[in-house]
């Protein structure tokens, strides 16, 4: 989709690449690096100061205690963390539960590893998306190994309710799960913090009664200064299970990112200042897309974090979002992503389509007066 959109003329948005900048010390910090000579291979496990100031960053935000030398681990982006952990923790023939729509990724690491990727259904009630908890219930099997909860969740920028979590818990604990919780959109819950509003709060599954000592948290850098190019991400847990990802890590990446390392480590100190005005701006394009959405026609969902929107495109005669997709760079010159990629389950709807907003305020406007019009034009 993103060729499409070079080849049309197209406004791109489709892939979650932001463009909405960097804190500027961040980046001097890195180039200083660089120029320093900071570019030979870091410690396996992460600079030393890379894991206190996650250590850290997880005291502070979530009053949850890692040790730095054992219980935290630098990884190439929250993908390899995300695919050491399933790699580590399953054998052939497991199975892993993930809410289905999902990342694409988990369904590939699972192979990976030679288990199955089992969807749970998410469902639709009015404009959100919400747990079905019988559902999850019934996915359980004997073979189940290990949940994957994302939350905040892409693609349908979803924060789970303390309800949800508690249920997800529950269950976890009773069949003695292991949960692999991506929460690389953590600082980017709309409302959270900072008198912006009542809205939605993340919480992390590690915090509940029981949970610590089976959750591995996974999170980056990247969608939090706006630095997906740097592939920087970490994983925290109980010494054991870090030590399974980093087992696997050693015969991928074995380490990455020497000169991001310690300049990453003194942004974390303060993200809350960055991610405060981080979160205004997404929330001010999330706003500015979804309303155009609406006068097009279209009928968007409730997204309360992260860069992406759902959209049901039925309104415009279509059901089929691969379709939609294909054609809408024409009629509209715009590009989103049909959500039928991300779903794992067959038979899931396919008139869903995903647009992100992590864009530039001037390309979420432009793109919203293209839609408009297109829908003015009448059905082609």
């Amino acid at each position: 989709m993103t060729e499409l959109a070079r080849s049309t003329g197209a406004v791109n948005l489709g892939q979650g690449v932001p463009e909405l900048g960097s804190p500027r010390a961040l980046l001097e910090d890195v180039a200083a690096a660089v120029l320093a000579g900071a570019n030979q291979y870091p410690p396996a496990h992460g600079t030393p100061a890379l894991r206190e100031a996650v250590a850290a960053h997880q005291r502070r935000r979530y009053g949850l205690e890692y040790d730095p030398l054992g219980e935290v681990l630098v990884t190439t982006g929250a993908t390899e963390a995300l695919a050491g952990a399933l790699l580590g923790l399953c054998d052939p023939g497991d199975e892993v539960l993930a809410f289905d729509p999902c990342y694409d990724a988990y369904a590939a690491v699972a192979r990976f590893a030679g288990a199955k990727l089992v969807p749970v259904s998410l469902v639709t009630e009015g404009d959100a998306f919400v747990l079905d908890v019988d559902a999850l219930r019934a996915a359980v099997t004997p073979r189940t190994r290990v949940l994957v909860l994302n939350t905040p969740h892409n693609p349908t920028g979803k924060v789970f309710t303390p309800a949800e979590l508690a249920a997800v818990a529950e269950v976890c604990r009773e069949h003695g799960l292991t949960v692999v919780t991506d929460e690389v959109y953590e600082h980017l819950v709309f409302g959270e913090g900072g008198g912006e509003g009542d809205g939605p709060v993340h919480r992390t599954i590690a915090t509940l009664p029981g949970m610590r000592e089976r959750t591995l948290t996974v999170s980056s850098a990247g969608k939090t200064f706006g630095v997906t190019g740097w592939k920087v991400g970490w994983v925290c847990g109980p010494a054991p299970l870090v030590a399974a990802v980093a087992g696997v890590k050693q015969f991928l990446t074995y380490t990455s990112g020497a000169p991001f390392q310690d300049a990453l480590a003194r942004a974390l100190g303060g993200v809350e200042e960055w991610a405060a005005e981080l979160r205004r701006t997404l929330g001010r394009n999330r706003d500015l897309l979804s309303d155009g959405l609406t006068r097009a026609g279209l009928r968007p969902y409730r997204a309360d974090a992260g860069y992406f929107v759902q959209v049901d495109i039925r309104a415009w005669g279509h059901e089929d979002g691969v379709r939609f997709c294909r054609e809408l760079p024409l009629r509209a010159g715009v590009v989103a992503i049909p959500t039928s990629a991300f779903f794992v389950r067959p038979g899931a709807p396919s008139h869903l389509v995903r647009f992100s907003f992590c864009k530039r305020e001037e390309a979420v406007l432009d793109a919203v007066e293209r839609l408009e019009r297109a829908a003015s034009a009448g059905p082609r």
